[in-house]
């Protein structure tokens, strides 16, 4: 019974269901690629930007977001059951003072998912690809995004995020690339599928974690155990020297494993992260 919900969302993030729906993204949405290469696993990805409001009036620099499952991010049309609204959340509060940011969404590999967002390999599903992956968005992605647009570069303005799966590879990228990734943004983290091997990869880790900084966000209408799980990775990574401060852990009283709490939770996350 354990982790049923959880692994029914696994997979089923994997199909896109976008008849008769309309798109609702923005106009300061664009995608930079419906191809975009990803050689580390010899495929494609559809790659998503958001740029703040002013950013064809001004030549001001901006802080980064990366996160996972693209496709859920920005447009009704092109999520799987709702999508985050990330731009208009951005939108409306630029418009209430917010020095803004651009967002960058990495589509998801559809079956192939949940090998990608895994760091480590789950003897019952499979997986494990996730380092190949995080080498495609620190080597060839972020380097695009840094050339092609007017950026923050550095680790401070660097934030790497995602739910389920997408906040387990975000968190293990973060501890693998600190010099990179200075925030992590982790709803509903899927941590039970790797659990063992993550603890053990932070522990173990010898690079300086204490510059960063992570949210840390769930349901208490998510799987049973999983703020214990989170609860251990955070410890671990108090035990690496980050700063209890500049982590944020909440369990939501009506959060469930879906796109509408993540959309609703977003706006705080953004707020506690950019401050």
């Amino acid at each position: 019974m354990k982790k049923l919900i959880s692994l029914f969302v696994l997979f089923s993030f994997q199909m896109n269901f976008t008849q008769e729906k309309h798109s609702t993204a923005a106009d300061n949405v664009q995608i930079i690629s419906e191809k975009f290469a990803l050689p580390q696993l010899n495929t494609t990805r559809r790659v998503w930007i958001y740029l703040p409001p002013d950013y064809e009036r001004t030549q001001k620099k901006y802080p980064v977001i990366y996160l996972q499952d693209g496709q859920n991010l920005f447009d009704d049309r092109t999520s799987y059951a709702g999508e985050w609204q990330i731009d208009e959340t951005l939108n409306s509060l630029f418009s209430k003072g917010d020095s803004g940011s651009i967002v960058v969404g990495i589509d998801n590999g559809g079956e192939k998912r949940i090998a990608e967002l895994s760091p480590f390999k789950n003897d019952k599903y499979g997986g494990g690809n996730g380092d190949l992956y995080l080498d495609f968005i620190v080597n060839n992605l972020k380097p695009y995004i840094d050339h092609h647009y007017r950026t923050k570069s550095c680790r401070k303005h660097t934030t790497l995020g995602g739910s389920s799966l997408g906040a387990l590879i975000s968190v293990y990228g973060g501890v693998k690339y600190p010099k990179i990734f200075g925030k992590i943004l982790a709803f509903s983290p899927a941590f039970w599928f790797n659990s063992k091997e993550l603890n053990n990869y932070i522990v173990h880790s010898n690079t300086p974690l204490s510059k960063q900084k992570y949210y840390f966000i769930q349901g208490q209408k998510e799987d049973e155990g999983m703020d214990l799980e989170t609860l251990k990775v955070i410890e671990n990574l108090k035990s690496k020297n980050v700063k209890a401060q500049n982590i944020y852990f909440k369990e939501d009283q009506q959060g469930k494993h879906n796109e509408l709490f993540w959309q609703r939770v977003f706006p705080v996350a953004y707020e506690w992260l950019h401050q």
